[in-house]
């Protein structure tokens, strides 16, 4: 049977909806009935599937979505009925193979059994037998810590059939299966963690496809169906095991099947992904689409035995089973090869050497019987890029664990260490002047360090050089030795190296060494820095090292093109700097890491809006235009001469690099053009196009002192992160100003909720990485509403004081002492019904009362005469806010405080028997 997939929405878009703050001019706004499939990804977060993948027949880390929804339009009755309808009648599911769950109520969070939903499901027909109710965890939707929530009702489906299957249901039962689950929207978490009834009640329900495919194909497992048959033969052709036979658990010998369903899933996954533009990383999204890939090329090439290349040959097949309705898919396809082969071949060669150690470490007699070396364990996940997950997995194979509480300690180490280096920390292997004197004494050469430089583009890839080098001097932290023991932190002089030491605002290389002879084990690269023409690399020994030893250097790419990245797009921007402010403007000091630059430079005052937004459009216009990246070292006094060449205040080599864009640095010198153009004096490694920065966003601008302003930027993926977050924000701030600017807030109450809501969005304007330039405007629109809010919500609390002070005088008359409740929430409006009071009565000393009788809360405000009198208002607030366990504060004129009382009266009563005696004293 064929189940037709309809147009696609973006439903994260839906809720505004849910909240009522959707902006009423958009088309979003007259939403009432959606249908719609979504591509979903779970496999981190709230919602972590991926450790289930392959284990079972029914979990996925990409499936597809069908989804009904309902915007203040149809709700629980419509919805159960349309569901059973589709079912039992449309697609001929038995109804004795059903089952429903729905909300048993939680006592803890004060909410009540869902018995509308049971009695709906009763009038349709479900039996008493299948309805069955459950708890948060399984029948209470959230979408998050905080957002729009309420309860569910899922529909499971039993495989087996003809038995009394209900103990079964939210067992992980591989034969009883949720189906379908309606969630009904009526609540929001707030971020304090309490519930508030949304503007207008919503459904959203979601049916996963391959669920209901494998009911509709009479199938037990997902994996049977049409969906994955296609993908599990292919996954055969190219493995040497037998075929899919569907076994699970202990009957899944060598786990070969557990295998097919982990790479039939997790193709899919990686295409769909890879298509949308997120690509295996170091972090967020994109590194959990690293593990998917890592765990993914493990599975193929280990158990089912397949050659390299096999996982990425796969793509044609996922693009023939869901190209017609993800025509990205075909588009991408190529690319989305060509990424796969990338990265698998990059972890291969780790998988192989991390495989080689952890068998070398196994077979050693001197560790505990049953534990792994945490320090071995730690190195696979720093070094080569291993999951601790899958460093346990591999483990787990052998009957083996990691020493855990070691790892810990090593993972925190390693955060102390990396915030020391971030803080400016000293290198406590850092060579000290005796032992620079030292090697110049013994005669050892300066290292050449001139393959940092040697890497070439070749098909647009960056291929980096390989390094083989000698041990030349060694330093404990105190003096040059000429062996250092396992364990030992070490600086390590080579003759040669491809690593680039910390200098001109770069972070330095990482990476780690092997030993000839010793390749499985690894000596991590904790620091490069630069000393007296020497390039020290801190090492911590994963074995003994001696001088003379020959070494393999191994340079982490991806960190070193990241800095490339930000290097030669912190040039760009210095020069679009001065092309949009004038020349007048000096880089003051900058900092290039993998993850952001900094750049610090002079100017009057913080950029306008209209002068940020010139700055990324010219440095956007250079990376989309992919020019060329010269580089040349010439003599100090000649380049001296190039026009509009940029310096810093700081001392320079000779010979001087030099690093041009799109106009080589020979025409520079002979002065053959007149085209303005980034061109500095830098030791920095360089993209050699400036295409590859993709994007760049200014996230931060801001003056650190007069004159001197500092900017972050981004690039690539981040960017475009920042651009997206800028666009969200921007459409929340497009909703609230229509809604403030509509038609007046009918009550307090919700008046202080919008002065609310515009703070909390002031605050995530302020902190979310987004354009700087839209920052600068939000903010001001912002301030514009917190001022339309802030009047609104004084304005309101002044007229309702006002009738509440005209009730409270036509009650009491003008008495010397008056102490009363009032009805609110709000202690400003009991504090100005305080103030009218006292106003009109200018000699009464005046306290009010307000119970919230749902808490308890009691809040306090009171005033006294001006003239002289015995009773300080803030020793009077202190005394009955404490009398009742809580806090006061204020002057001998006016206080105000909160409490908590179950009994207002006696309250009321105390508060005025303290009065009364202070006043007669």
């Amino acid at each position: 049977m064929v189940i037709l997939r309809v147009i696609q929405l973006h439903t994260h878009k839906f809720k505004p909806i849910f909240l009522g703050t959707v902006d009423p001019r958009s088309e979003m706004a007259s939403y009432r009935r959606v249908v719609n499939s979504q591509k979903c990804v779970r496999a981190g977060g709230k919602h972590n599937d991926l450790e289930d993948v392959g284990r079972d027949v029914y979990h996925h880390t990409f499936f597809e979505m069908l989804g009904n929804w309902s915007f203040g339009d149809y709700f629980k009755e419509e919805a159960c009925s349309m569901a059973w309808s589709l079912l039992t009648e449309h697609y001929g599911i038995p109804a004795d193979r059903l089952y429903v769950s729905y909300f048993a109520g939680d006592a803890a969070s004060g909410l009540k059994a869902d018995e509308e939903t049971r009695q709906i499901w009763l009038d349709i027909g479900v039996p008493y037998s299948r309805l069955l109710p459950f708890g948060l965890k399984e029948n209470f939707w959230e979408m998050g810590d905080s957002g729009p929530c309420g309860p569910c009702t899922e529909i499971h489906y039993d495989h087996v059939g003809g038995r009394d299957a209900g103990t079964l249901v939210n067992a992980d039962s591989p034969d009883v299966v949720e189906i379908w689950n309606l969630v009904f929207m009526q609540y929001n978490r707030e971020v304090d963690t309490s519930l508030r009834l949304l503007p207008q009640f919503s459904v959203d329900t979601g049916m996963g496809l391959e669920r209901l495919v494998t009911v509709l194909q009479g199938k037990r497992s997902n994996y049977d169906t049409d969906l994955f048959t296609p993908l599990l033969h292919a996954i055969h052709q190219r493995s040497k095991v037998g075929a899919y036979g569907g076994r699970t658990g202990a009957a899944d010998q060598g786990k070969l099947d557990m295998a097919y369903r982990v790479v039939a899933d997790h193709i899919r996954t990686l295409s769909v992904c890879i298509a949308d533009g997120v690509h295996p990383g170091m972090s967020g999204a994109e590194l959990v689409l690293r593990r998917i890939l890592r765990r993914a090329v493990r599975f193929c090439v280990e158990v089912l035995q397949a050659p390299q290349g096999a996982l990425a040959s796969l793509v044609p097949t996922v693009t023939h089973i869901l190209g017609d309705v993800y025509p990205e898919l075909h588009r991408e396809a190529d690319r989305i090869m060509d990424i796969i082969n990338e990265n698998e071949a990059q972890f291969l060669s780790s998988l192989q050497q991390g495989s080689r150690l952890i068998h070398r470490t196994l077979n050693r007699m001197d560790y505990k019987h049953g534990v792994f070396p945490a320090s071995v364990a730690w190195s696979l996940h720093r070094d080569l890029g291993f999951p601790l997950d899958l460093v346990d997995l591999m483990l787990e194979e052998r009957g083996v664990q990691v020493d855990r509480q070691e790892l810990d300690r090593l993972i925190a180490e390693n955060q102390k260490v990396a915030s020391d280096l971030q803080s400016g920390v000293q290198s406590q292997v850092m060579l000290d002047v005796l032992s620079l004197a030292e090697l110049q004494r013994l005669g050892v050469p300066h290292t050449d360090d001139s393959l940092k430089y040697q890497y070439r583009l070749e098909q647009d890839r960056y291929v980096f050089p390989a390094c083989h080098a000698t041990v030349l001097a060694l330093y404990d932290g105190e003096a040059l030795v000429s062996e250092v023991t396992e364990g030992q932190r070490c600086g390590v002089v080579l003759d040669k190296t491809c690593f680039y030491s910390e200098q001109g605002g770069q972070s330095h290389d990482q990476g780690y060494f092997t030993r000839d002879g010793l390749q499985d084990l690894l000596y991590p690269v904790e620091e490069v820095v630069l000393a007296g023409g020497y390039v020290v690399h801190q090492v911590t020994a994963a074995d003994s090292l001696k001088t003379g030893d020959q070494v393999q250097l191994h340079l982490d790419q991806v960190h070193r093109l990241s800095c490339m990245v930000k290097h030669t797009a912190t040039h760009i921007l210095n020069f679009a700097l001065r092309t949009v402010l004038g020349p007048s403007v000096q880089q003051r000091g900058s900092h290039v890491s993998a993850d952001r630059l900094r750049f610090d430079f002079s100017v009057k005052g913080s950029l306008s809006v209209s002068q940020l937004q010139q700055v990324e459009r010219c440095v956007n216009n250079i990376i989309s235009a992919n020019q060329i990246v010269h580089s040349q070292e010439l003599p100090l006094q000649r380049v001296r001469s190039i026009a509009g060449l940029r310096t810093v205040d700081e001392m320079y080599p000779d010979p001087v690099r030099v690093v041009s864009v799109a106009i080589p640095v020979s025409e520079l010198l002979d002065d053959e053009t007149d085209r303005q153009t980034s061109v500095e004096l830098c030791c920095g490694t360089h993209l050699l196009q400036t295409g590859a920065i993709e994007d760049l966003v200014i996230v931060s601008e801001r003056q650190m002192v007069k004159g001197i302003s500092r900017i972050i930027a981004v690039t690539g993926q981040e960017a475009t992160r920042a651009r997206d977050a800028g666009q969200v924000l921007s459409q929340d701030v497009d909703s609230l100003s229509a809604r403030l600017t509509g038609s007046p807030p009918s009550c307090l109450d919700s008046a202080q909720r919008l002065a609310k809501e515009v703070g909390v969005l002031s605050d995530a304007v302020d902190n979310t990485p987004i354009p700087q330039w839209q920052r600068r405007e939000l903010q001001s629109r912002l301030k514009a509403l917190q001022r339309t809010s802030n009047t609104t919500v004084r304005k309101m609390e002044t007229r309702e004081a006002a009738g509440r002070a005209q009730a409270l005088l036509e009650k009491n008359g003008r008495k010397d002492l008056l102490v009363d409740s009032v009805e609110t929430d709000s202690l400003s409006v009991v504090m100005k019904t305080v103030n009218q009071l006292s106003s009109i009565s200018p000699l009464s000393h005046v306290m009010l009362l307000a119970h919230q009788g749902h808490s308890g809360k009691v809040l306090c405000a009171c005033q006294v005469p001006k003239v002289l009198t015995s009773l300080s208002a803030s020793d009077w607030a202190v005394a009955v806010c404490r009398h009742l366990g809580g806090s006061a504060g204020g002057s001998a004129l006016v206080a105000k405080g909160t409490g908590s009382s179950s009994d207002i009266a006696e309250a009321l009563k105390w508060a005025e028997e303290f009065a009364r005696r202070k006043i007669q004293q």
